[in-house]
């Protein structure tokens, strides 16, 4: 995990962006060269795709040569991995504190819009003050979750501690429910999570402006109460 993806969302918002063509790998350490690296492939990954994005042009975004690519990444899947897990770390760590420490604290009055809000609030709020890179992130995901090539292994490697045991602490809340329920129920909820983050825009255009895409106070709102009613419909308790 880098220094630059763990800082805080309030500490990473204070700062401005940097614009334009990352500093020259000659100008920084060897952690900067790394980071430079990585931001300039998770800008371009999630602009084109994991397929639509080649070594020499991460190369030339972060102004370095493609060799010190291959020296810390070996190939381009192994530096997408780097990309993938440097973010993934700080994001789903997060995610279980949050959702422990909202069932300690409420042991036996969870509720599920209590635990959702836990569960969702570290993305969004990642997403809405960690500067560029997070809303890079949060639409390679997007785009990773919906990969029928690699992304269910990649979403599965990085992504499903965080989420078995939301659903454990759900299983607490919905005792009677079946197993094969609750996770048509994540599956439908992830799908609107990676979707929303994206940002596409689709939304603002389906809506003729009444909605906006970008405003993600309010998508998690919705997506909070929306989420909590779809487990409650589709989790009713097993017959015996």
């Amino acid at each position: 995990m880098t220094r630059s993806a763990a800082k805080s969302p309030v500490d990473a918002s204070a700062a401005p962006a940097r614009r334009g063509r990352p500093r020259k790998a000659s100008e920084a350490g060897l952690a900067d060269t790394r980071d430079l690296i990585l931001d300039a492939a998770e800008d371009l990954f999630s602009k084109h795709g994991f397929y639509g994005v080649t070594i020499r042009e991460v190369a030339r975004e972060a102004g370095v040569d493609t060799a010190l690519i291959h020296y810390y990444f070996t190939a381009k899947r192994g530096l997408f991995d780097a990309v993938f897990l440097r973010r993934a770390e700080v994001w789903n760590n997060e995610r279980v504190d949050a959702i422990n420490r909202y069932a300690s604290e409420n042991a036996g009055s969870m509720t599920l819009e209590g635990l959702l809000e836990a569960f969702l609030r570290p993305p969004f709020q990642w997403s809405l003050k960690g500067g560029p890179g997070w809303k890079h992130y949060s639409a390679l995901v997007a785009q990773t979750n919906a990969n029928p090539a690699f992304g269910g292994e990649t979403m599965a490697r990085y992504f499903d501690p965080a989420i078995h045991r939301l659903i454990e602490l759900i299983r607490q809340v919905l005792p009677g429910a079946r197993e094969v329920d609750l996770y048509w129920a994540y599956h439908n909820l992830s799908g609107a999570l990676t979707l929303t983050l994206g940002e596409t825009g689709r939304l603002d255009r389906l809506s003729n402006g009444l909605c906006r895409s970008g405003d993600l106070e309010t998508a998690s709102d919705y997506m909070v109460r929306f989420a909590a009613a779809g487990f409650r419909a589709v989790c009713t308790p097993s017959e015996a």
